[in-house]
């Protein structure tokens, strides 16, 4: 069940020392833990030069310059090997086509095979790379827990340099330089930034270098669209030097020279001036993912490195039509969980799988579950070489990392991730000891109130149906982009009367909302992934008065925009 509370008022000395701006923005502000004029400005006003820092400040970035310099230098031959994700993949278009704005061409983009291969450097690819004569891999988004693929790779004379943003294990690999700022010892300002974002702050460091004099200032910009997309995908978060990457990201992509991603944008319908975060989150990740989840990695790198308008329209079609087959499996994995679920499951931590589930998709799905139950979930699917492959996702409650640290020696092949996301391998043979030891070791490790079993949603502020405006609207555009550690204003709407109701989508189980302001102005609110069973006790009906928890968004679906409310959760009134 939820709670909705809302959140404490500005206090009358933050409202005074923000008295600059608007009621709305204050509170906003406030909300944000930012009292005074000063750290709004900062906030507000994304600024490249002061939040972007020196990337010489990363431990280990000197030693990583160096090596990739001399690698230049001799025209020795580089692997850039990059996740087979989100992150990875326009992280490795950074360094491409960084490499390729210099002139050097002695180097290859490697994304390894989500299913064959796995995550991570493997054992086949280092021993393939000697074959070929490479002399140093460079990882983006990864390597950071391959200590027995980078020692091979030091015995075949192969360096590697890391970069990799995930957290390392008690040992490190002993790789020729790691650029990882969550590596004990590391004082860069900023701990957060995600694989891209790192492969960015390496172009910077090895521009600072001085080694390539005749590169215009100020060109490396441009890449700032693929970092951005990095840094939007990756759910790290959004403040400090990411919520930078973000901003300019979006400018970059408002003028993106990147045909695959024109051709995305116009096929689906969005306007490259008004490009924003949700039409990263919403349409450019999931094409990105749909390759490594339903194809190969290789075509998500095409549609962002083509500079050819035919690969371009081809690889958008192809990934399209990958990216409803990726819905499709993922609405027959919930299913099938929550069929699972039905037949009793009171336990407080949700570990399911099935041989036939596809791990490339199960992130996806353990989010949705996670989001519908409001419990921490891994689910665990097969693969051809038999064993099996999961992913986790947290609701807050639990570490999932530490959670699967945890779990008894021997379990995992291997395990890795952030506090809010992970993933996993096993042998077929674990996995039925797999959910009933995570139950147990997630009683042991949650936070919080273990008495608590409500869920709370913090209310920014209580809105009219008036309010829904553009002058509103512009106020919490100032706040963009949104995200993790950056959420979209969140608002109560009570005692609103119902005037219309839809159901949309090709399965009907998206809802909509319609109610009419003072003057007769409608006003649409939707919901996806209606369910009045699990939503409500009731159904939406004409003249039903209710109250309404959610977000005030831009709708560019029609030739004018208009503005409509996202539903977070709603309920009978009592005014």
């Amino acid at each position: 069940m939820e709670n909705w509370t809302l959140r404490e008022r500005i206090s009358d000395t933050a409202s005074a020392d923000l008295s600059f701006y608007p009621p709305l923005v204050r509170e906003l502000l406030y909300a944000r833990g930012i009292k005074t004029t000063d750290d709004a400005h900062i906030f507000l006003n994304p600024d490249y030069e002061r939040d972007i820092h020196n990337p010489l400040g990363l431990l280990g970035m000197d030693r990583a310059v160096e090596r990739i310099l001399r690698a230049i230098k001799k025209n020795e031959n580089i692997i850039i090997y990059a996740d087979y994700d989100a992150d990875g993949i326009p992280g490795s278009v950074v360094l491409h086509d960084f490499f390729k704005e210099i002139g050097f061409q002695n180097f290859e983009v490697y994304i390894p095979h989500r299913y064959n291969e796995g995550y991570g450097l493997n054992i086949p690819a280092v021993e393939k790379f000697k074959k070929a004569g490479v002399t140093l891999i460079v990882t983006i988004d990864c390597g950071i827990a391959n200590n027995v693929e980078v020692a091979l790779a030091n015995e075949f004379g192969i360096d590697v340099v890391i970069t990799d943003h995930h957290l390392p294990g008690e040992t490190l690999p002993q790789a020729y330089a790691i650029v990882n700022p969550n590596q004990v010892g590391d004082t860069y300002p900023f701990s957060h930034l995600c694989g891209g974002g790192l492969a960015f702050k390496l172009v910077q460091a090895l521009l600072l270098s001085g080694a390539f004099p005749d590169f215009q200032a100020g060109k490396e910009k441009w890449l700032l669209d693929v970092a951005g997309i990095s840094t939007m995908s990756d759910i790290v978060p959004l403040v400090g030097e990411n919520r930078a990457l973000a901003f300019f990201g979006l400018q970059v992509l408002k003028k993106t020279r990147r045909v695959g991603l024109l051709k995305l944008f116009q096929k689906k319908g969005i306007h490259g001036d008004h490009v924003n975060e949700d039409d990263v989150n919403f349409v450019i990740t999931p094409h990105i993912n749909a390759a490594s989840r339903m194809a190969t990695p290789r075509d998500a790198f095409t549609l962002l490195s083509t500079k050819d308008d035919v690969t371009a329209i081809d690889i958008v079609r192809f990934l399209s039509v990958k990216n409803e087959e990726r819905k499709k499996t993922v609405e027959n994995i919930l299913k099938e969980a929550d069929g699972m679920l039905a037949e009793g499951d009171d336990k407080g931590f949700i570990s399911l799988g099935k041989e036939s589930w596809q791990p490339g998709v199960l992130g996806l799905a353990a989010h949705r579950i996670m989001e519908k139950y409001k419990r921490p979930v891994c689910l665990w699917g097969g693969t051809k070489g038999g064993t099996l492959r999961g992913s986790c996702r947290s609701d807050g409650s639990v570490n999932v990392v530490s959670l699967m640290g945890e779990v008894r020696e021997g379990c995992f092949l291997n395990y890795g991730g952030h506090e809010h996301s992970g993933g996993f391998s096993l042998t077929k043979d674990q996995g039925e000891k797999l959910s009933e030891e995570l139950s147990l070791i997630y009683e042991s490790l949650k936070n919080g109130d273990e008495s608590k079993e409500d869920t709370e949603l913090v209310v920014d502020k209580e809105l009219f149906l008036q309010d829904v405006s553009w002058s509103t609207y512009d106020e919490m555009q100032l706040f963009a982009p949104f995200g993790r550690g950056n959420p979209k204003p969140l608002f109560l709407f009570r005692g609103l009367s119902i005037a219309g109701v839809e159901f949309f989508g090709r399965e009907k189980n998206h809802l909509k909302l319609i109610f009419k302001k003072d003057g007769g102005e409608t006003v649409e609110a939707i919901r996806f992934f209606w369910n009045k069973d699990e939503d409500s006790a009731y159904a939406p009906r004409p003249g039903l008065i209710i109250d309404i928890l959610g977000h005030i968004e831009k709708n560019t679906f029609r030739k004018y925009p208009s503005l409509r409310l996202r539903i977070l959760g709603l309920r009978e009134s009592s005014l």
